[in-house]
């Protein structure tokens, strides 16, 4: 394994995030008595602003008013994440910390509009660990387009073949490996389908679980 820098997707990956806003979206759901269509929901994780309001109006129908029910769940998702450190999930300031050890520059790559992403991160106590941030309020083709992986990359000034990526979700993974970046991906509400088992990507169970492989891998090159 070669690699020259290390992106990070942010929500379910760095932060626990994804079951506060699954939580929010169904309590705007009841609020407008409108029906939590799980299928749905889960198909809108890693994507961006654009490609969520488009599977939600996809699979809701023509019928949902979406600027009603956008605005019910961002006004509760924003109550708590602008305002409270969301946990950080296992093993990520490890690998942050370890990543920092041994000079691989760090970026994150996620979906969230750049105002709310910075928050999440200072909240957390996470944000000076990275050398830049890409949102996908920066990119036209959010996640799974791998515009958002190798517009990163090009601010590390690193080939995106020379990075690793790490996700939780496949619309993250389809986007990282698109980008032909080294790619891990750690599960969190949606696990791999058969279809993106056959990319060729790590699978783990958490990121401890990934920095025990490249500490091996380190020790063995």
């Amino acid at each position: 394994m070669n690699y020259q820098a290390a992106i990070f997707d942010m929500d379910g990956l760095l932060l626990d995030t994804e079951r506060v806003c699954k939580g929010v979206f169904e309590e705007a759901c009841a609020s407008l008595s409108i029906p939590f269509l799980e299928d749905v929901y889960l198909d809108i994780i890693g994507r961006n602003a654009q490609g969520i309001e488009k599977v939600i109006r996809a699979g809701y129908g023509r019928d949902l008013d979406y600027p009603v029910l956008h605005n019910a769940w961002k006004t509760r998702y924003n109550a708590v994440v602008k305002h409270q450190a969301i946990p950080v999930k296992d093993g990520v300031v490890e690998l942050l910390t370890w990543l920092k050890n041994h000079n691989i520059p760090t970026a994150v790559a996620t979906s969230t509009q750049q105002d709310i992403a910075k928050i999440k991160l200072s909240l957390a106590g996470l944000d000076h660990y990275f050398d830049n941030l890409t949102t996908g309020c920066e990119v036209k083709n959010g996640k799974p387009d791998p515009e958002i992986y190798l517009l990163a990359a090009e601010r590390l000034n690193i080939q995106p073949q020379q990075c690793l990526a790490f996700e939780d979700s496949n619309n993250g993974v389809r986007s990282a490996v698109s980008a032909n970046m080294q790619t891990f991906q750690i599960p969190d509400l949606v696990q791999p389908s058969t279809q993106i088992r056959t990319l060729g990507h790590t699978i783990s169970a958490s990121l401890s679980d990934v920095l025990a492989v490249l500490k091996q891998r380190r020790q063995s090159a």
